[in-house]
């Protein structure tokens, strides 16, 4: 066991707040003093036990025997006799002798003066007690090491006792740390979003990122309770629907929804299917807006995609597919999969009746269209310009890439048939629906025959 992956975040995470007030920045940086010698005197005074084991078998090796309590040295018996001793090693002894509190000093120099430095911060913070505290119990424990060098089981159970307690102290730092640092994260994220314009873009584009990672890296309860007292998600709904914010902060606020949507689903989802998200999404008709899109329906599922159909916004998503923009165009296709996986009845009819078909039946007749059955060819293509990079993936993924609309008619007739939202009768019925709507959007029959067989059989990835 060692600190250093208690502190390996607070390290991190401390460098995120370089540009905060004075007081602040002194925590930060006595903290990272603080980290690199506590954590490199701990892994020395764990580490000690076998080193000073190895060095004492190594000095038993090189000592002579002695017997009884005469003290003197056996003579050499059998084949050795004769022969003398081996020399003793000075330098191994040497080693031994000295004591191994004297690596500790580094870390109780740097303890001493982290607290002595911020002394004055953390008493006039009252949510940075806890820290004190903990501060105070780590340089009792760092101090009061077991002084006793002996190789004994009580000396050895003593180091380990005093290893954990260390580790043990050492964590609650980070944590405390690490909520001080969540705190400010949030306090600057709520007055740049309260501001006119959304205050200066490059910092709260910067704040949402951050928020973005701390959020998805797992559930925390003090993190939940301080976004809800701080009425975070408010705050950002209403700046996505503000156009006098910018295209790329209100993208990044719909990235940070979408985490908060993975950090509590049971908490967010309510206020998502309530507020305006959706229709902010939408209309800003950007790749990246509607990948958050297409990020909320996995995430909320049925709930959500009937939300979309009750709003009126089906029409929209499907007029996508003819935008200019190629990203547009791609993500929308994986939002019109996701939606067919979730969809209920009323949102997959919408979905028909606007025409989906025969866009999707024009969109593989493209050039990055296709179908699976070509997947062969750009296989025997491909053989001499395999690069490295591609060694990983599919043949299929591959293809898909470069043809991203290949087989999109059978790709949503499959989402249909293996999803959650339809009976086996609505599916049944939908498929002969799609098949119909091919026969009539086909250039021809050789065209209409190929995507017949593919929704019959049912081609997919």
């Amino acid at each position: 066991m060692t600190a250093m992956p208690f502190f390996t975040s607070v390290v991190s995470n401390g460098d995120q707040l370089r540009q905060n007030s004075d007081h602040h920045h002194l925590l930060v940086r006595t903290t990272h003093v603080f980290f690199l010698s506590v954590s490199f005197a701990f892994n020395c005074a764990v580490s000690n036990l076998d080193s000073r084991a190895q060095r004492r078998s190594a000095g038993d090796h090189g000592r002579p025997q002695r017997s009884g309590a005469a003290g003197r040295p056996q003579r050499p018996r059998g084949p050795q006799e004769g022969l003398p001793r081996p020399p003793l090693r000075p330098q191994v002894l040497r080693r031994r002798r000295r004591p191994a509190r004297l690596r500790l000093l580094p870390a109780v120099k740097a303890l001493l003066e982290l607290e002595t430095e911020s002394d004055s911060l953390l008493s006039r913070d009252p949510n940075l007690s806890a820290l004190s505290a903990h501060l105070s119990t780590l340089r009792s424990l760092v101090s009061a090491q077991p002084k006793s060098r002996g190789h004994g089981l009580g000396s050895f159970l003593a180091r380990r006792a005093s290893a954990h307690s260390i580790s043990r102290v050492a964590e609650s730092i980070e944590s405390e740390i690490q909520a001080w640092i969540d705190r400010e994260t949030v306090e600057k994220l709520v007055a740049g979003l309260r501001g006119k314009g959304c205050g200066d873009e490059e910092e709260l584009v910067q704040l949402l990122s951050q928020l973005e990672a701390r959020v998805l890296r797992g559930f925390e309860r003090e993190l939940q309770d301080l976004l809800l007292r701080s009425r975070l998600f408010g705050l950002l709904e209403t700046a996505l629907c503000n156009q006098n914010c910018s295209k790329r902060i209100r993208e990044h606020i719909g990235f940070a929804i979408a985490a908060l949507i993975r950090f509590n689903k049971d908490v967010f989802v309510g206020q998502v299917l309530m507020g305006a998200t959706i229709r902010a999404l939408i209309t800003m008709a950007s790749a990246h807006s509607l990948r958050v899109l297409c990020s909320l329906i996995k995430s909320i599922k049925s709930p959500l995609v009937d939300e979309i159909e009750s709003n009126g916004q089906i029409p929209k998503i499907i007029n996508f597919l003819s935008h200019e923009d190629l990203q547009v165009k791609v993500v929308v296709m994986d939002c019109i999969l996701e939606i067919g996986y979730f969809g209920r009845k009323e949102a997959i009819e919408a979905m028909i009746e606007e025409g989906l078909v025969k866009k999707l039946v024009e969109l593989q007749r493209s050039e990055l269209g296709g179908d699976l059955i070509d997947l062969g060819r750009f296989e025997e293509s491909e053989i001499e310009t395999e690069s490295v990079t591609n060694a990983g993936k599919s043949k299929t993924r591959r293809f898909l890439e470069s043809h991203p609309f290949a087989s999109c008619v059978a790709r949503f007739a499959v989402q249909l048939e293996v999803g959650e939202g339809l009976r086996g009768r609505e599916k049944r019925a939908f498929k002969q629906e799609i098949l119909a709507r091919v026969r009539e959007a086909s250039a021809n029959d050789a065209e209409a025959a190929t995507i017949v067989a593919e929704v019959l059989w049912g081609s997919s990835p």
